[in-house]
């Protein structure tokens, strides 16, 4: 599996934040096609308990890296990038990874 990995530091107003991710953002990406799914962590502190740098993570899944490429390359995946350039373009770094088994030493 391949995955679009988005983390957003802290954002100034978190409620506006959510707002928009969760009602126009995250509705924007879930129409990417190619799209198993998406997974969002909300970060509540560090192990030796201050505040993290991060608030939210979210994981795309997509089937192989040619899907994930063919997703964002389509009308919706240009909808959500200049959605998100919009309201966290300053807060967001992307990163594409491809799961391991966790078998690997």
């Amino acid at each position: 599996m391949t995955k679009l990995i988005a983390i957003y530091r802290q954002p100034e107003d978190q409620q506006a934040f959510d707002e928009h991710y969760f009602q126009v953002h995250a509705p924007l990406a879930k129409k990417m096609p190619g799209l198993k799914k998406i997974e969002v962590t909300r970060f509540v502190g560090t192990p030796m308990g201050g505040e993290s740098p991060y608030y939210l993570m979210a994981e795309m899944v997509f089937e192989d890296r040619k899907t994930l490429d063919e997703a964002m390359a389509s009308e919706e995946g240009r909808a959500a990038a200049k959605d998100l350039m919009g309201f966290a373009g300053k807060l967001v770094t992307m990163m594409i990874g491809e799961t391991a088994s966790g078998d690997e030493k």
